[in-house]
């Protein structure tokens, strides 16, 4: 049976809406992450920066960018992976990310090692990277590799199953002279980012 209007019902206050809405900054930067490699984690560190931009190529001022990546010796810190190669116990390998008002992100890490792919084949080094923002219902998920590994790159069986032109898309370039790769994220138009379907 419905329920009837009472006069009480006048004074509650309505709740969010099911978008990852105008709170959304809010509820989550409280796990911000900026620097994965903090204390003495074994591996070459690097700071990995870009923007997160629109199908205008305006920033986006609110998003939030999850990574997760294998250590250096290219294993993760997870119970799940038993691989037979050291681990390193101070690298979690995990990061939460906020863009600024720009939609600038900027977060310092270890160089990633190669980590098992389908088929007995290895993966070329790279972070998983699952963004959130205002709006999405669901996140969006998609790598960064590094334009140094490019033998590893072409060998990818991941990288393999997108069209050539598209690859680039997730490879961040590294400065020159520099431990530094620059990687943007475009959410729509000629540039956009691979993503994945998960």
């Amino acid at each position: 049976m419905p329920r009837r209007w009472r006069p009480e019902m006048a004074k509650l206050t309505p709740t969010p809406s099911q978008t990852v809405g105008p709170f959304f900054a809010l509820g989550l930067t409280w796990l911000d992450t900026v620097d994965l490699a903090a204390g003495a984690a074994a591996g070459e560190r690097i700071v990995i920066t870009g923007r997160v931009l629109d199908a205008d190529g305006a920033p986006i001022p609110d998003a939030m960018l999850e990574v997760w990546q294998a250590d250096a010796h290219g294993r993760y810190a997870h119970a799940e992976d038993t691989q037979d190669k050291p681990k390193d116990k101070v690298f979690a390998g995990f990061g939460r990310i906020a863009t600024n008002k720009d939609g600038v992100f900027r977060f310092t890490t270890i160089k990633p090692g190669a980590v098992p792919g389908p088929g007995n084949s290895l993966q070329a080094p790279h972070i998983v990277v699952a963004l959130f923002m205002r709006g999405m219902l669901r996140h969006l998920y998609t790598r960064i590799y590094f334009s140094d590994e490019a033998g590893a790159n072409d060998a990818d069986p991941v990288l393999a199953l997108i069209e050539e032109a598209r690859r680039a898309t997730l490879v961040a370039t590294r400065a020159d002279g520099a431990a530094e790769y620059r990687w943007d994220i475009a959410m729509r138009g000629d540039a956009e980012t691979v993503f994945f379907d998960c």
